[in-house]
């Protein structure tokens, strides 16, 4: 069964739906340029109303080591997104400081990249078409993969069934694709989940 994660949560609301949906992952945003972050206080009090059995990931873009720590250290994310420009050597130095998940994104744009993406140390690879733009890429170029990973970049409604249908991820990963003017949209964000759940 393919997993879900639904990415950008910042309102109570967002974390009322996804308690009823029950996706696998929630994502919190800490990333400056990003029109869905939030802080640190703010995450604190949505995790707190979030259901234990949805786990929650950090999206992470070239972040403070410490920072990082401090956000798995005090229990308000489960799981390390790293979206930037980390290295090797900075995976090993989030390794360090916990045990928990780490999933390292990669932007597709060739069989080189996919390439690069399967040699990551991460625990999960996350491959996208952008820095969450909602850019579907030519998902062609996964056909050899052979390692699992998290299916991002366009999804929405319409096309997450064909997607895991065709690429059969370890998980997909949706954010603007269940919004409706840059808001978490609960009706979207259930048919989401269906279509996934359909194709199992």
């Amino acid at each position: 069964m393919t997993k879900i994660k639904m990415c950008g949560l910042s309102r109570i609301e967002d974390i009322e739906a996804a308690n009823a949906i029950k996706p696998d992952y929630i994502g919190f945003v800490f990333a400056e340029i990003s029109k869905r972050r939030v802080s640190a206080l703010e995450a604190s009090k949505l995790k707190s109303k979030l259901d234990p059995d949805i786990k929650a990931v950090g999206v992470f873009l070239d972040d403070k080591l410490d920072f990082v720590a401090s956000m798995l250290n005090l229990g308000i994310v489960d799981v390390v997104q790293l979206h930037g420009s980390e290295d090797e050597e900075y995976i090993e130095k989030v390794r360090q400081i916990t045990n928990k998940p780490i999933i390292k994104a990669f932007i597709i744009r060739s069989k080189e990249d996919v390439e690069r993406a399967e040699k990551s140390t991460a625990d999960y690879i996350l491959l996208d078409g952008g820095k969450g733009e909602g850019k579907v890429f030519d998902w062609s170029l996964l056909k050899n993969i052979k390692r699992p990973y998290f299916l991002a970049g366009g999804l929405n409604p319409g096309n997450a069934s064909d997607a895991v249908k065709a690429l059969k991820p370890y998980a997909v990963d949706v954010s603007t694709g269940i919004e409706t003017d840059g808001v978490k949209d609960r009706e979207k964000m259930t048919a989401f989940a269906n279509a996934v759940r359909e194709e199992g």
